[in-house]
């Protein structure tokens, strides 16, 4: 596998989205880890922190006042582009941190140390934090048994993937696609931002089945996820929601950026042939429903009025882009 470039943003953006743990209740397993933390290195903190785009978040905490901070006074954020452990004896000299409102106010942060959480394919999504209120210097065996807990938290985060994985196609399972819905409605909420969700079916799937048999339909489904990956962005999500329906999830996309994108993949689709054996391919088309996020969107409402423009595109004839008549209840399945 490539390992990631220390300057692929997008790219780390993109490792720590898949994870899907932004914003999710807190779990057992992380909160063990930062209380051993605490035990073993004998500090007052401890953190699993998980850097996003302008903020960190803490997935477990404990003796930290916040759940999160802007990223632009964070600790974790020199962690992550280190890519390596990273100590400061005393924050109220380091002009990297020292004006950040951890160190002027509470908890009034003087020691830090942070050990960066590499994702299998070299990103670095965030830091494990021991942190302590007098200045002091960790030692470097100390600084690995740090190590050593932040590879059980890459451990789990990587579990968690499991259950949200579709194992066909590798792409999300149906669970992992909506808490990520469930995550970006709220990030959209918080943030005002915007972002457009769209649902496809392969058009005709049961005759690819009934015709060449359901491990030529096992391909299909297989290179339709690989031909969604290659054409998105890094950040944009694919789901299997469930038989050959699959959903894209594109955020920070307005409605004219999203179409403009969806209506590339469709021509993708159809422009290319499928293999599904030895010397034997076939052509392959998808209808698509999209639409934007509006304020007051819940989960539910907003994949039905996707799933309303889907069927509208089948009876439109397939192999187009519908987009969701906001005026209207969605059509039923």
């Amino acid at each position: 596998m490539t390992k990631a470039s220390s300057h692929d943003e997008a790219g780390r953006l993109a490792a720590l989205r898949r994870l899907d743990v932004l914003d999710t209740a807190p779990e057992e397993q992380f909160e063990k880890i930062v209380g051993l933390v605490r035990a073993v290195l004998g500090v007052p903190i401890a953190t699993v922190t998980l850097v996003d785009a302008h903020r960190q978040w803490f997935k477990a905490r404990h003796g930290m006042p916040v759940s999160e901070t802007p990223r632009s006074t964070s600790f974790c954020t020199h962690t992550v582009a280190a890519r390596a452990p990273l100590m400061i004896a005393d924050a109220t000299l380091d002009s990297r941190v020292s004006d950040s409102p951890l160190v002027v106010g509470k908890p009034f942060i003087r020691a830090y140390l942070g050990v960066p959480l590499m994702t299998p394919d070299g990103h670095a999504v965030g830091a494990l934090c021991a942190i302590d209120t007098t200045p002091r210097t960790f030692s470097s065996a100390q600084i690995e048994v740090l190590a050593g807990f932040a590879r059980l938290v890459v451990d789990e985060l990587e579990l968690r993937q499991v259950a949200v994985t579709d194992q066909l196609t590798g792409c999300l399972s149906r669970r992992g696609f909506l808490a990520a819905v469930d995550s970006e409605i709220e990030r959209c909420r918080r943030y005002d931002r915007s972002a457009s969700l769209a649902i496809l079916d392969v058009d005709h799937f049961k005759r690819v089945n009934d015709t060449f048999g359901h491990a030529a339909g096992d391909a299909v489904l297989r290179q339709l996820v690989l031909r969604c990956t290659t054409t998105l962005r890094p950040v944009d999500l694919v789901g299997r929601l469930g038989g050959e329906e699959f959903a894209i999830l594109l955020p920070e996309t307005g409605q004219d950026a999203a179409t403009l994108t969806i209506e590339r993949l469709r021509a993708c689709i159809a422009g290319v042939s499928f293999e599904i054996g030895t010397a034997a391919a076939l052509s392959v088309t998808a209808s698509f429903g999209l639409t934007r996020f509006v304020s007051g969107d819940r989960p539910d409402g907003w994949l039905e009025r996707a799933d309303g423009a889907l069927y509208a595109a089948k009876r439109g004839g397939r192999n187009r882009v519908n987009i969701a008549n906001y005026a209207s209840t969605p059509a039923a399945a």
